[in-house]
């Protein structure tokens, strides 16, 4: 089923990717399949693998995806399965441009690939934009992610992709925190627009899975060989509750970006708190760009107390919100980032906050009573 250009985007997540015909369930149902039967030497051969031809299953999930960016999506295992596939594409003794504060699996990746001879790496902060305008000539893959994380920084996507680069350059976009739905990388100039389903695009908590969108054909057929040969395909019951999942996520996103504004603005004012990171404040640094470039400012923040032991008690004394890693769920979660491997340059006091959809009011009565004590 393809896109009615007429359909808002909230609508497309409703009706996309589902079956339309006589007898047909509503929802493409979940198939425990791995490999197919063959037809007659004389009829299409259809599904034979589900490795290499995929699921019914996926393509409801890619098409959705890729409707809501006019794009084809790859669905993958994880997250990290569809970025490990996007830097798969790198040529040897290539170059990579990656952002200072990267995602630390991102960074693993990169790292890995480095120590390997792989490929060689510039770091850049996320909102320096000379630094990346610079780098964007020798590179031959050029990773930005917008807002980061966990410092929710802010790129300049535009002049970046509008840099010219190699003919055989890509601009790849982590679109987790900002969502398709927020931010559109592909429109922008990117080449490639990467997200997390296990996020927003799931939505509660029970899945892994990852999709990459791209309007280049080429690279679409590049990143299908990928996870055919890797065997990073998703799941059957991962597919049908990712979904499940994107027909809501209108709805959870607004939601809970609405409570992030509320949240943030209280955190600025409250006494234990020294700094905020959350680009829908107008005094963020990256509030300007981000109101250019996006159309949500995402329901992830980060906050930041006076040392580590305060951040590990405020996390301990939380009821309501989780203390858990991840985001993008229905549930809201939190954690002191620099606890975590690969974290260690983050501020120690640093708590990154995924807020959900419950009560803003109940929310933030919780937060107050963990982070107003003292530790």
């Amino acid at each position: 089923m393809q896109r009615d250009d007429g359909w808002a985007d909230d609508t497309w997540l409703v009706a996309g990717g589902r079956p339309h015909a006589a007898g047909e369930p509503l929802n493409e149902p979940i198939v425990a399949a791995s490999n197919f039967e063959h037809g007659d030497a004389d009829e299409e051969p259809g599904r034979i693998y589900s490795r290499g031809d995929g699921t019914a299953g996926w393509a409801s999930l890619e098409a959705v995806v890729g409707g809501l960016e006019g794009a084809e999506c790859i669905s993958f295992a994880s997250g990290m399965a569809a970025i490990a596939a996007v830097f798969a594409g790198v040529p040897s003794g290539g170059h990579v441009v990656i952002p200072a504060d990267c995602y630390q699996a991102t960074e693993g990746v990169a790292a890995a690939g480095e120590a390997d001879g792989r490929w060689t790496i510039t770091r850049v902060d996320t909102d320096d934009t000379d630094g990346w305008l610079a780098a964007v000539g020798a590179a031959d893959l050029i990773w930005v992610e917008s807002p980061s994380n966990p410092l929710m920084l802010v790129a300049d996507l535009h002049r970046i992709a509008a840099e010219s680069r190699g003919p055989g350059t890509v601009l790849a976009v982590d679109n987790t925190f900002a969502t398709a739905l927020n931010q559109r990388p592909l429109d922008l100039g990117a080449d490639v627009s990467v997200q997390s389903a296990t996020k927003f695009i799931g939505g509660h908590s029970d899945l892994l899975a990852g999709v990459v969108t791209t309007r280049r054909p080429e690279l679409a057929d590049a990143l299908r060989r990928q996870r055919l040969l890797h065997g990073a395909t998703p799941g059957a019951l991962e597919t049908f509750l990712a979904t499940r999942g994107v027909r809501t996520m209108a709805l959870r996103l607004e939601r809970g970006q609405a409570s992030a504004r509320t949240i943030a603005e209280r955190l600025a004012d409250h006494p234990a708190v020294t700094r905020v990171r959350y680009p829908g404040l107008p005094d963020d640094p990256g509030h300007a760009l981000a109101a250019a470039q996006m159309s949500g400012f995402g329901s992830v923040l980060s906050f930041e107390l006076a040392d580590a032991e305060a951040a590990r008690a405020a996390c301990r004394r939380i009821r309501l919100i989780r203390h858990a890693t991840s985001l993008g769920g229905v549930e809201s979660t939190m954690e002191q980032r620099a606890a975590l491997d690969g974290q260690e340059d983050v501020p120690p006091g640093l708590i990154r906050l995924s807020v959900g959809i419950e009560s803003v009011d109940d929310l933030w009565l919780d937060l107050d009573q963990a982070i107003s004590q003292p530790h």
